[in-house]
Order: structure tokens, then C-alpha cells, then sequence
């Protein structure tokens, strides 16, 4: 039943319907599905695309649209299409369904990030099928295994198809123009930096023998020991220019001062857990593997943990970890990744905080780092200045912040429809 529903709500059940779980290490399912999806849509606007496979199913697809004004430079607006599994014993609807439930879309992606996708094909849709063009020249890319760090899409494309993204300087994608309340106001968080990353491999090593035995060279219990103290340890607060901006204007926005910035983070509601992430380096053990058998006390045990440091402190942050584990524990780095950060200012800034004025006047813009990663940081090894515009006017009783990765993912359909009018005003004028 699509009656009464907006294309854009239409647009993401359908993306949402293909279930595309990304599992990481090269598994995963659906992501050639959505690329004929994405592929036909574009088809029927008049947009001729391209479809790269890294490996088998690992589809990404890409397409150029010409602007109204070939002198400037193009800009890069992309998504992705895989999703983190999702554990439908877990949730309260179908994870893959794409119910609509009390005004909300649900499903895993309607967030994270097939709501991007859907927003971002309906508003090309309205431009061209209108007779219309974007102000400038767009590279509009839908990639796969961005959940898994792109090795099979985003990272893959721009270092074996350089050219794809030729002409293009700056680029717009997901987790950034979403509203915030703090004090009454709402007010929208621009993401202007991305934390950088580290997925690293605690190794302990030790005597193998039977379980019975009285035994202190044990390889789980070192394990154990160091996943504990890098699971508790709290890195200091230290500001860059983004987070000290951000916390400036929150604190402005509370009639506080800016001198404790963890405390003026917190304050702003559920969304917190995301700003306190964005002010320090931070270290999850997130997968513990030791042993086959109860009674057999293996030789070997590992944890993995997800390690996300300041933009350019990525050597600081892993040889903290290295002090707080001890010489006894081996430190493996699995995958990295660069963090970014830009400045809060210049045109591609002021325009889309132009389009978020022109369909909520007054509110307040924002800078904020990403304390997680997109797509952006593969673009930026080609010069291309990467920020999080997904656009979302939502209602505070929200927790937004929960809902990427989580269980029961969903969006409200009003939300999606402001963010369609946002950016395809942001196409039509920038």
C-alpha cells in the first residue's frame, strides 16, 4: 500500500524491504539488489549510471548529472546501501519489513542510512523530472560496505576509479543536519569532522593445559585483565576547534559557561552520548574469542576493540592503549582510518544552513565531529572536503542518538519529507 504515503517514504520502505545486512569480513547479502534498485530510479528520472562490483554482489553504483552552471566545481552527494545485521528477536517489528507504526518508518537502515538514499533520490527526482538542473554538477554515488569501512565500495571506487570523482571538491552524506532541543531551542548539528578509527586485536598468549589444574600463566585471565582496564579507562577531555565551538554555542544556548565541557555536553539531552564521544579518544572492547572446550584452558585469547581517536592523534590514542594493556598483551591494528575535520564556515557551510533556515527559520546551526565514520574519510583521500548533511527536523522525545545500530531503528515520515525540501533546496541553490 503506497496510498497517501510521500515518494521519499515510499523510496526507503522499498531500500529497507532489501535486506542488505553487512556482517563484515567480506560477507554480506543484498547489496547488488539495492544496486538495481537504485539503478532503475535513477533510470526512470532520465540518469544514466554506472555499476562497479569490488567483488562478487558488492555493488556500488554511480552517476554524473550535469549542473546549470559548468564553471563550478562538483560536488560529491552519496549514500550507502548495506546496514549492520540485525537480530529480528530483538526487535518489535520485522527488521526488513519497512512497517510504518504511529507516524514512523521502521526497519534496519531507516536511519543508518536508506533514509539518505530515499531523500536524496526523491529529490533528485523532483529537480529533474520538473525540467530542472542542480545549480552545479553532481557525482551522486550509492556505495556498498560502508558498515564494514568500505574496502568493498567507497575505499575500493575512489582508489581504483580515481576518475569517477574528477571535477568534485566537496561532498554531503549522512549523520549531520538533524535537530537537537537544548533549553527549549531546536536547534541542528552540521557535521564538519569525523573521528578517525582503529579496530584493533588484543592478543594474549599462554600456558595451554587441563582446566583442573593450578594455573597462573592463563591466557583469558590476561586477556580479561586488559580488557577490563582499557574498558574502564577514561581518556581527558581535549577540545578541537569543531567540539570547542560546539561547546561554545550550547553553552551560549544554556546561559552556562563553557569551562567544563563534558557537563555542557551532557545537558543536551540523548544526543549526549554522542557530542561526550566527539570531546576525547574512546576505546570499546566490543568481541572477546578464547578456547574450544570447558575443561581446556587455551593457549591463546583475543579481544577486539573499537578505538576512535582525534582527528590526527591516531599514534596517541593506540600508545595509551599499548601503556594500559601491558608489554604482556600483543596490540594488533586490524583496520585504520584518517579522521577529518573542517571549518565551520565558507559557501557549501552558509548554503546549507541557508536551506535549513529557509523550512525552519531561526534555529540555530551548529558544528559538530562525528564520533564515528562515513564514506567521507575514503573521499578525502582525493581532496574532496567531506560533511554529514542528512537532514531530519525531529521532536526531542525522540532518541535519535539510539537508534543508529540499534534495535527497533525507525524515523518519523513528517522528518523525512522536511529533509527532501531541504536538500533539494540545497541542490537548486549551491
Amino acid at each position: 500500500m503506497t496510498e497517501g504515503l510521500s515518494r521519499t517514504v515510499q523510496l526507503a520502505r522499498d531500500l529497507i524491504r532489501i535486506d542488505t545486512q553487512n556482517w563484515g569480513g567480506g560477507r554480506a547479502t543484498g547489496e547488488a539488489d539495492a544496486a538495481a534498485y537504485v539503478t532503475a530510479v535513477l533510470a526512470s528520472m532520465g540518469v544514466e549510471s554506472q555499476t562497479f562490483e569490488s567483488a562478487p554482489g558488492r555493488a556500488s553504483v554511480v552517476a554524473r548529472i550535469e549542473g546549470e552552471d559548468p564553471s563550478l566545481p562538483l560536488l560529491v552527494v552519496h549514500g550507502h546501501l548495506d546496514v549492520v545485521p540485525a537480530d529480528a528477536a530483538e526487535w518489535s517489528v520485522d527488521p526488513f519489513a519497512g512497517e510504518i507504526r504511529d507516524g514512523l518508518l521502521w526497519g534496519r537502515g531507516a536511519v543508518d542510512m536508506k533514509q539518505m538514499d530515499a531523500m536524496i533520490l526523491a529529490a533528485l527526482e523532483r529537480i529533474l523530472t520538473s525540467g530542472r538542473r542542480p545549480r552545479r554538477g553532481l557525482v551522486v554515488a550509492f556505495f556498498a560496505d560502508e558498515e564494514a569501512g568500505g574496502a568493498y565500495g567507497a575505499q575500493w571506487l575512489v582508489r581504483t576509479h580515481p576518475e569517477l570523482f574528477a571535477g568534485a571538491t566537496e561532498a554531503i552524506s549522512e549523520v549531520g543536519g538533524y535537530s537537537i532541543e537544548v533549553a527549549g531551542t531546536r536547534a541542528y548539528l552540521l557535521q564538519t569532522g569525523e573521528k578517525a578509527l582503529q579496530w584493533i586485536l588484543l592478543r594474549a598468549r599462554g600456558t595451554a593445559a587441563h582446566g583442573s589444574q593450578h594455573m597462573r600463566d592463563n591466557a583469558v585471565t590476561k586477556l580479561a585483565a586488559a580488557v577490563a582496564a582499557v574498558g574502564a579507562h577514561e581518556f581527558p577531555v581535549e577540545l578541537t576547534d569543531t567540539t570547542r565551538e560546539l561547546v561554545a554555542r550550547i553553552a551560549d544556548l544554556l546561559g552556562v559557561d563553557d569551562d567544563d565541557p563534558d557537563a555542557v555536553a551532557e545537558r543536551t539531552g540523548t544526543v549526549s552520548r554522542f557530542l561526550r564521544s566527539s570531546l576525547r579518544h574512546t576505546a570499546n572492547p566490543t568481541m572477546l574469542e578464547a578456547g574450544y572446550k570447558h575443561n581446556v584452558i587455551p593457549s591463546v585469547a583475543e579481544a577486539r576493540i573499537d578505538v576512535r581517536p582525534l582527528p590526527g592523534r591516531e599514534r596517541e590514542a593506540i600508545d595509551a592503549i599499548r601503556a594500559l594493556v601491558g608489554d604482556d598483551i600483543e596490540v594488533e591494528l586490524v583496520h585504520g582510518d584518517v579522521g577529518i575535520e573542517h571549518p565551520f564556515g565558507g559557501a557549501l557551510v552558509e548554503a546549507m544552513a541557508a536551506s535549513l533556515g529557509r523550512f525552519d527559520p531561526d534555529a540555530p546551526v551548529l558544528p559538530y565531529m562525528l564520533s564515528g565514520g562515513t564514506d567521507n574519510k575514503s573521499l578525502s583521500e582525493l581532496g574532496i572536503a567531506g560533511y554529514g548533511f542528512a537532514p531530519l527536523r525531529l521532536s526531542p522525545d525522540l532518541d535519535f542518538a539510539a537508534m543508529f545500530h540499534g534495535v527497533d531503528e525507525r524515523v518519523p515520515l513528517d522528518a523525512l519529507d522536511f529533509g527532501t525540501d531541504v536538500l533539494e533546496d540545497l541542490l537548486l541553490t549551491y
